[in-house]
């Protein structure tokens, strides 16, 4: 099959990549299009160390596989637990020790025609749902986390950081509880795609201080955390989205001081993504910059990494 595989230096197109083989616990995979995010970037400058197929957000249809599959249009969890530890017994598959993440840690990712994955992680996709929303629903669900882990009421006042494809996200979905949520990015033709949404936007060269009750950092940069925690009120919320390769240097003395609950958020459940599709309350589709085939998966990924790039999308 054709595959991108990265060594760890050099990013290639393969033209005879072995077919992933399965067993009872996991399908065969066609995947019909796939998402270049900001974690691959990251994987291209030493992130978790991976080497391997990368990609983590796609859509495809079951080519091997329980009966009740095959021939279905899915989506597909990233996380790939053993199902056996005591995170697995307690419903954390996604924190499980011994997990294989696709196109992450250990295991094979989606810029690929085919891709393996655990029956157990499989998703339906709505047939209300294009391939073009559906790709979305891993990034979505991770904006969806955010939900599950604070309460957030309709005089909440709350700042997303970042202009991106996640930023644009999370603010939407933070928009469905009533919040008040505003955007801070340093794009304005972003800005201005996200304003359409209903959301208040700001730019970043005319910020100017204020707090808010809640702060969401999704910049993908090191040097945001800072300025994230300036904009917290004390006894505020922190919520940490970026994953880098880069070190953080910043004081951590504000956040005592002014006693902000700080959390990390990373994956979310798919059926909340999924059923935003369905109902049209999230907008995906306009993030989409450009769709590039597989041959010219080299050229998608320099095209992602642009500044500014918004979605960049791989058909196979």
């Amino acid at each position: 099959m054709r595959a991108l595989f990265w060594d760890g230096r050099v990013l290639r197109l393969e033209s005879s990549r072995p077919t992933p083989g399965t067993d009872r616990q996991f399908a065969l995979v066609r995947v019909r299009l796939a998402g270049i995010c900001s974690t691959d970037l990251q994987i291209f400058k030493g992130y978790m160390g991976f080497r391997g197929v990368p990609g983590h957000e796609f859509v495809g249809e079951v080519e091997e596989g329980p009966k009740t599959l095959v021939g279905k249009r899915i989506v597909g969890e990233i996380n790939f637990a053993c199902g056996k530890c005591e995170f697995c017994q307690r419903s954390l598959g996604r924190h499980c020790p011994n997990r294989r993440v696709m196109g992450i840690v250990g295991a094979d990712g989606s810029f690929a025609e085919y891709v393996a994955v655990p029956t157990a992680n499989l998703h339906l996709v709505p047939d209300n749902v294009s391939d073009e929303e559906a790709v979305f629903t891993e990034p979505l669900a991770a904006a969806f986390e955010i939900l599950e882990q604070i309460q957030l009421s309709p005089g909440d006042d709350v700042l997303v950081m970042g202009d991106g494809k996640l930023g644009m996200l999370c603010a939407q979905v933070l928009k469905l509880t009533g919040a008040g949520v505003t955007v801070l990015g340093k794009h304005p033709e972003k800005l201005s795609l996200i304003k359409k949404t209903g959301v208040r936007t700001l730019l970043l060269d005319s910020w100017k201080a204020r707090l808010f009750d809640v702060v969401v950092e999704a910049t993908g940069s090191d040097s945001a955390l800072k300025l994230a925690m300036s904009a917290v009120r004390p006894r505020g919320t922190l919520v940490l989205k970026s994953t880098i390769a880069a070190d953080h240097t910043v004081s951590l003395a504000p956040l005592v001081i002014n006693e902000i609950t700080v959390i990390g958020s990373r994956c979310g459940l798919f059926p909340p993504a999924l059923q935003a599709l369905a109902e049209k309350s999230v907008l995906v589709t306009p993030i989409i910059e450009k769709v590039y085939p597989l041959n010219a998966g080299i050229e998608a990924v320099t095209h992602a990494g642009r500044a500014g790039a918004l979605k960049v999308l791989l058909r196979t």
